[in-house]
């Protein structure tokens, strides 16, 4: 075979990159199919490969004989000899053939055709290989072209496409501006090369570059709760660690800002609240509502996942908790998963709240003077068919019985852990806490529930900012120990 043909195969090897034995595989199948157009048979064809020259050599296998009847498998004598001078008949020679002068133009136009043709589909295999593997990591690339909205990516051994409902409003890029993204998905759709689609919108693109410039979260030292966001205005993230001497908040933001400055540079500008996870959802609310200050979370149904946020009486407070078109509160309800209302503390005060908040209290504590069956125990939120049969089993009949129990006098039940004792006295204490604000007083009827509400005056603890009354010896939040001086 010419050098021609070999030195053209080996520019197709340097040029696609494809590995050369895949090459060299394609150009032999297709060598053999052209062998089969021109002669009808393959039988005697014979190709083998040179991966040392990166060649493939193609040759006819025939039979020498004395007369010739079939010139596709015989050859006579003398034409032997001229090949090899110590042929006698009977012996079998390989001939080898020049594909570019043996065969038509037909069958010279198919093999081009097929080694073109399977050289898209191995190239394609290797990069939707390449990039599905990837899949949902960072990638790099350069901004190369736009057409109808939709930005095209160099990656190198392909093109990534971003489209315009994975770009962020904020966001403008030149021709040759190096371009992060996150990779959402390689689709094959039968086209001639994969379709690489890259978002630098979705909330897991925000995730990943945490995890690119805070090492706690790639180590799992600190682990992302939740994660949402409306791409170019803001992004709530909850944060959690495992270690108590490790400061989430503070390992994602870093010294002096530096890790989540990074961060939102790379956002252009957007801004980005980081927040402690919680267990308790009030709690969790709470923080999530960040950056407005909250004076209390009451949990409207469980059932709905509805709770109302009681914010001070400020219109900055409010315009905060609320955010530019209902974005915070929007967001604070898509991280939690609840539905969110939000009231000013004036408003929580007036009328209608404080007959709603009477009425819970009687529905939970009270019984109509016709009505002799007791609340059971299980329709109580948090408690276990564990702690109920404790209580039943020491003759506590009704809710009233169990909490005028003094903390020794529960722990002493027979069967009670101090552990189950904790928990009782946590849900006593969190459905006590509306009565004991707004309606409790000294003259109610069967559960004590007052008809005139008394005003508490309340306080702001100095440690985190909470709301404490005078009769409190602990801030409810942190836990600090209070001390009031008169002026």
């Amino acid at each position: 075979m010419e050098s021609s043909f070999g030195d053209a195969l080996r520019q197709v090897i340097h040029d696609t990159g494809i590995p050369q034995e895949l090459i060299l595989e394609t150009v032999e199948k297709a060598l053999l199919a052209a062998y089969k157009k021109k002669y009808h048979t393959d039988i005697n064809a014979v190709a083998r490969i040179d991966e040392s020259a990166g060649n493939v050599h193609l040759y006819s296998k025939k039979e020498i004989v004395a007369e010739v009847e079939n010139d596709v498998f015989d050859i006579d004598l003398d034409t032997a000899h001229g090949l090899n001078p110590e042929a006698e008949i009977g012996d079998e020679i390989l001939i080898e053939l020049d594909p570019i002068k043996e065969f038509g133009r037909i069958a010279t136009q198919m093999a081009r055709q097929i080694i073109t043709q399977k050289l898209r589909d191995i190239e394609k295999n290797i990069i939707y290989n390449e990039f599905i593997a990837r899949k949902g990591e960072l990638i790099n690339g350069y901004y190369q072209r736009e057409r109808n909205g939709t930005i095209y990516v160099n990656l190198g051994k392909a093109e990534g496409i971003l489209p315009r409902n994975h770009q962020s409003p904020r966001e403008n890029f030149r021709t040759g501006d190096r371009l992060k993204g996150y990779l959402y998905d390689v689709l094959d759709e039968g086209v001639r090369v994969p379709k690489i689609i890259i978002s630098r919108a979705v909330p897991e693109f925000v995730k990943k570059l945490f995890e690119l410039e805070v090492p706690e979260i790639y180590d799992n030292i600190v682990q992302i709760k939740g994660i949402v966001r409306e791409p170019g205005f803001r992004t709530k993230i909850a944060v959690f660690s495992p270690k108590d001497e490790i400061d989430p908040v503070g390992a994602c933001v870093g010294m002096k800002g530096i890790r989540i400055q990074t961060i939102i540079r790379e956002l252009d500008g957007e801004k980005i609240d980081i927040l402690k996870y919680r267990d308790d959802i009030r709690e969790y609310i709470k923080n999530a509502m960040s950056p407005a200050k909250i004076l209390r979370v009451l949990l409207l149904s469980e059932e709905k996942k509805e709770a109302m946020v009681v914010v001070p009486d400020s219109d900055t407070q409010l315009s905060l908790a609320i955010g530019k078109k209902g974005l915070n509160v929007r967001l604070a309800s898509r991280l939690t998963g609840w539905n969110i209302e939000i009231k000013t503390d004036a408003d929580f005060d007036s009328e209608e709240y404080v007959e709603e908040s009477v009425k819970k209290a009687q529905d939970l504590f009270s019984l109509p003077e016709e009505q002799e069956e007791l609340v059971e125990f299980s329709e109580i939120p948090g408690f276990t068919p564990e702690i109920i049969k404790v209580i039943v089993d020491n003759g506590i009949k009704s809710i009233q019985d169990l909490i005028e129990l003094s903390e020794d006098a529960l722990k002493g039940l027979e069967g009670m852990s101090d552990e189950m004792a904790a928990d009782i006295l946590k849900i006593i204490s969190e459905n006590v806490e509306v009565i004991d604000e707004d309606v409790y007083g000294a003259e109610g009827e069967s559960a004590g529930v007052s008809k005139e509400v008394e005003e508490v005056e309340e306080f702001e603890c100095g440690d985190c900012g909470g709301t404490v009354t005078v009769d409190m010896k602990v801030c409810p939040h942190c836990k600090v120990e209070l001390a009031f001086e008169e002026e």
